[in-house]
């Protein structure tokens, strides 16, 4: 009896040793296993690359931080920065810290900063500092978006001038065309009102336009822009890829899309997985910043 327990107490120690717990897993738009160095050579071939994350993941952030090192590597340097979580009015506070003019209490006093930017994105920052690279605020100023929301897109037109250059030129095309933006109407209900709908989605069509223009307007020959924003923004190719695309077709974009898992082997999702070009499963169970 004694000999039984053994062997099955062993039995059980085994197959929990020789269980592979995953961090992450890329896949690829037909659902094929991508390592990190085959990820990072394709993502160097692009002109832009959008990394969707969730905000609040920690091992979504570090990939973040070690693709884009290892993709200044691929790139030999040619490579710029830019982020949804910094606003275009505070893109000289930005590069007075990039340029070691100020520091980071200055930056912080100066600039709204995101509460999870110590942990999250600071790492980034400090790289592009360290290494003299660009770091661009896409993001529409955030007073704008919440007056979009309250008063209608319509409302911007009364913004002067030297306000309007925050944000993308006017009329912003707003359309539910754009994929995702009827998923965000059937998130307000059937009973919400038609203006109220329109008023939000329109406040997330100033965010991606004006960061696609932010895009277009920083974009260099030979350089890859890569991009930080929340899944939303270019999932299923929606978002900001959406209005770049409008602008500028002939653009060679990727999308890394974010999906969580309760899956140890991080196998792609039964449900509710739409691919992009890249698609990075995390563990549903990762630790979160916040």
């Amino acid at each position: 009896m004694k000999n039984i327990f053994i062997t099955v107490l062993l039995a059980g120690f085994c197959s929990l040793s020789g269980q592979n717990f995953k961090a992450y897993q890329f896949y690829d738009k037909k659902g094929k296993e991508v390592k990190t160095d085959k990820l990072v050579k394709e993502l160097a071939e692009y002109d832009v690359v959008f990394f969707g994350e969730n905000h609040n993941s920690s091992v979504n952030h570090w990939l973040q931080l070690r693709v884009t090192e290892a993709l200044f590597e691929k790139k030999n340097g040619q490579i710029i920065l830019g982020a949804e979580m910094f606003e275009r009015d505070n893109q000289s506070q930005l590069n007075q810290y990039l340029n070691g003019k100020s520091d980071a209490k200055t930056l912080k006093d100066s600039a709204r900063l995101w509460n999870n930017y110590t942990t999250d994105y600071k790492p980034l920052v400090d790289f592009a500092k360290t290494k003299k690279l660009n770091f661009i605020a896409t993001n529409i100023p955030r007073k704008y978006a919440s007056q979009t929301a309250k008063e209608g897109l319509e409302s911007l037109n009364t913004l002067s001038a030297q306000e309007k250059t925050y944000i993308a030129q006017l009329p912003i095309k707003v359309t539910l065309d754009t994929p995702g933006y009827p998923e965000m109407k059937a998130m307000m209900g059937d009973h919400a009102e038609g203006t109220k709908v329109m008023n939000f989605i329109s406040a997330q069509a100033t965010k991606d336009a004006t960061m696609a223009e932010s895009i277009l307007k920083n974009i260099q020959a030979g350089k890859t822009f890569i991009h930080y924003n929340g899944n939303y923004h270019s999932k299923e190719f929606g978002g900001i890829y959406w209005y770049i695309k409008q602008k500028n077709p002939n653009l060679k974009m990727a999308v890394i899309s974010v999906f969580e898992s309760e899956d140890p082997e991080l196998k792609i999702p039964a449900k509710d997985y739409i691919p992009t070009d890249f698609n990075l499963i995390i563990p549903a169970d990762m630790t979160k910043t916040f």
